[in-house]
């Protein structure tokens, strides 16, 4: 399939993609360890293989895609039966999703083996097989103009964008830049031990930031990039990598003001159950400069030198898989239409709401118009458990918003 696009979607949606490959595994050894369970030499009886697409491009594109929005999905896999089951599952939701599809002759396509025994943490293999390879060039320049938005996520997970400090992922960015593209960028917590994980990322974020006008990671990855003997010292005494917890409002405006001091013009913290925080820059010349979704003229001081949290609404959650990139999905959606930054925040902690209600990433998401629906009949939110001093509801009591300083 040639990587060259004729068409011109309203927004792209590249970077990671991977085909999950998750074995039912029965009750039959719960109560063991997993040292045990898979212990050499032993036949563990499993049940039917379930695959799903994961990544950026799979589970933030095809939210986009349900919510009702045109969509463009870029991303490399390779010429083998995994590369196959990845495209037919994107096809399926419509035959022009994968026309901006890579495939890699020689190349594998990634996977994860997900290992999830009752009563056990799942256990992730992960092989990142031809998304390693992505570069600049793999996103043509027939595919720009007239595009109004750019997402890209996972480049821990993806070896040219964080080779040699961010060298390629600059590159990239520059040129959708140069197209008048809004940019928006995600990211994935490495592993320590992994090669991406000895990257300095503030090296990376401080070269990348001022080409990406919307960033959107998780609180516990930008933690764990912007101050990692932090992060460490912070899962030492908790003894967990899990530090929702820890977010209190000193520390996600201390977070926030450094990328925006590093370019970004919006930032939005993906905090789990708690909800999102946004920050935007007090700057409207750097808004003014966000491309062809940047805020109209009417509405510019509404954007301007804000500080959002909306708390997560109350669902019955089945499973969380793909919650943060539909989360994504709901803001970029709201940015696109040239919503309020109000309404923005709520239409994404929605469609995040929305998602775990199926087990799966995508299934759960509706229409825009039923999740706007959805939030106007007052749908019930979580109570706020952060420790927020100097922040307050407005009116309303649906989000919070910090005193102006």
């Amino acid at each position: 399939m040639s990587s060259q696009v004729e068409v011109r979607p309203d927004i792209i949606v590249a970077g990671h993609i991977c085909l999950d490959v998750i074995p039912a595994m029965h009750n039959s050894g719960q109560g063991q360890g997993i040292g045990e369970l898979l212990a050499p030499g032993k036949l563990v009886d499993i049940g039917p293989v379930q695959l799903s697409t994961g990544g950026t491009v799979s589970n933030t594109g095809l939210a986009l895609h349900r919510l009702g929005l045109p969509v463009q999905l870029m991303g490399k896999i390779g010429h083998d039966l995994f590369g196959d089951a990845i495209l037919n599952s994107l096809n399926a939701y419509g035959r022009s999703l994968s026309e901006g599809m890579i495939v890699a002759h020689g190349e594998h396509s990634s996977y994860s083996l997900v290992i999830s025994p009752p009563g056990v943490d799942r256990i992730f293999l992960h092989c990142t097989g031809a998304n390693d390879t992505f570069t600049a060039t793999d996103v043509p320049d027939a595919a720009l103009p007239g595009t109004r938005l750019f997402h890209f996520g996972y480049p821990p997970l993806m070896r040219r964008m964080y080779e040699q400090e961010g060298a390629e992922l600059e590159r990239l960015l520059s040129r959708v830049k140069a197209h008048a593209v809004t940019v928006s960028l995600d990211m994935a917590r490495p592993e320590p031990d992994s090669p991406a994980g000895q990257v300095d990322w503030r090296k990376v974020l401080a070269r990348v930031l001022p080409l990406v006008d919307v960033f959107l990671p998780s609180f516990e990855e930008i933690l764990y990039m912007l101050r990692p003997e932090q992060y460490r010292e912070l899962c030492e005494t908790h003894g967990t990598t899990e530090l929702l917890a820890c977010a209190d409002g000193e520390l996600l405006e201390a977070l926030s003001q450094q990328l925006l001091d590093m370019g970004a013009a919006i930032v939005g913290l993906k905090l789990g159950e708690h909800g999102l925080y946004l920050r935007t820059t007090a700057n409207p010349e750097r808004l003014q400069s966000m491309g062809r979704c940047a805020p109209p003229a009417n509405r510019l001081e509404n954007w301007t030198g804000r500080q959002l949290l909306a708390p997560c609404y109350v669902v019955e959650t089945v499973g969380t898989t793909g919650a943060g990139d539909c989360t994504i999905a709901g803001f970029l959606a709201g940015l696109a239409k040239g919503l309020t930054m109000e309404e923005m925040v709520l239409g994404a902690v929605g469609t995040g709401a929305c998602n775990v209600e199926q087990a799966d990433a995508i299934s759960g998401i509706p229409s825009w118009e039923k999740v706007q629906a959805r939030i106007a009949s007052g749908w019930q939110q979580r109570d706020l458990s952060l420790t927020l001093p100097g922040w307050s509801p407005r009116p309303g009591g649906a989000i919070w918003e910090a005193a102006a300083p």
